[in-house]
């Protein structure tokens, strides 16, 4: 068995690559269990999550082992740190052992990129990325190997972690505007994603403007969201499962229960987008809503991506 670190999967896993490879593995049979969800308290009384993601085909297993723990930003570490596990599913021999931080954040933005590319407006010129974290700066790769962006703003809590962010982006040729006043930003991007671990909403649908995208990944846990029920009614919603999103978000799971959103309204999933099941957006005026909630075929892809690369 052989160990892949962070700094190699970020040299081999390229971002139309993945993309690429996402929306193959989508069309193709695989097998993928309801993943495992354990809410623990932590020394400190904070809620962390326990999070076993599995999912094979003919030939592969892969299992993914995550931890989030929210409050990690007080001690100037990521909130998410997980491994994975690759195993050959005839002899049950594990291939692969790698860190899945940089893998989860590349699969992430990818497949909120693959939606994209079925739902935001071939014309789009603004780009808008909410939240600090890893996810974000490759939100902004992968979202632009879809579309052609003029303008691409960042909207960020902590003011001097934005402009540190911004200057990052400046080394590697990419001009980011950091913005001050969300509610501006809103109103001016064509696609916003949204990557926080914010508890309450952030952006209220008033603010969404006709014929924007709005790509949802944080709120990962069931009392978390980061838009307003006025958002969800405005908008024509897709998510990566039903099984997933509309259960484990918040950002679903919460106007389902107060009769907000009717599940059977859901749109399409990321199968379907991709199988032409469903075309995707279907005018320039509509809003439309992407909600990730993670898959663990996504892993699978990312893994297989960079172990074949490797192999090779």
């Amino acid at each position: 068995m052989i160990f892949i670190d962070n700094k190699t999967i970020e040299e081999q896993l390229t971002y139309q690559g993945l993309i690429e490879e996402l929306h193959h593995i989508f069309t193709v049979p695989y097998t993928m269990p309801v993943r495992h969800h354990h809410f623990y308290e932590n020394r400190e009384g904070q809620e962390n999550t326990l999070i076993l993601m599995p999912a094979w085909n003919s030939q592969y297993i892969g299992i993914k082992q995550v931890v989030v723990a929210p409050n990690n930003h007080t001690k100037g570490l990521p909130a998410i740190h997980a491994m994975y596990t690759l195993i050959d599913a005839l002899t049950g021999v594990p291939l692969a052992q790698m860190d899945a931080a940089g893998l989860t954040a590349r699969r992430t933005a990818c497949t909120s990129a693959l939606a994209a590319s079925f739902l935001a407006r071939k014309d789009v010129q603004t780009l808008l990325v909410v939240g600090g974290g890893k996810v974000a700066e490759h939100l902004i790769h992968a979202h632009s190997t879809v579309r052609d962006y003029d303008r691409v703003m960042v909207w960020m809590r902590n003011e001097e972690k934005g402009k540190q962010f911004v200057r990052e982006q400046e080394q590697l040729g990419i001009e980011v505007i950091l913005v001050q006043d969300l509610e501006d930003a809103v109103r001016q991007a064509d696609v916003i994603s949204t990557a926080t671990l914010s508890q309450t909403p952030l952006i209220k649908g008033e603010w969404v403007q006709p014929g924007a995208h709005l790509d949802l990944i944080g709120a990962h846990t069931p009392k978390s969201r980061e838009v307003d029920d006025d958002a969800i009614i405005k908008s024509s919603i897709f998510v990566d499962s039903r099984e997933g999103a509309l259960h484990e978000t918040g950002e679903m799971a919460i106007p389902i229960a107060t009769g907000i959103l009717d599940p059977d309204t859901v749109k399409a999933d990321i199968v379907e987008l991709c199988k032409g099941v469903h075309t995707g957006r279907e005018s320039e005026s509509e809003i439309t809503l992407f909600k990730s909630a993670g898959l663990a075929i996504e892993d699978l892809a990312a893994a297989l991506f960079v172990y074949s690369r490797i192999q090779k």
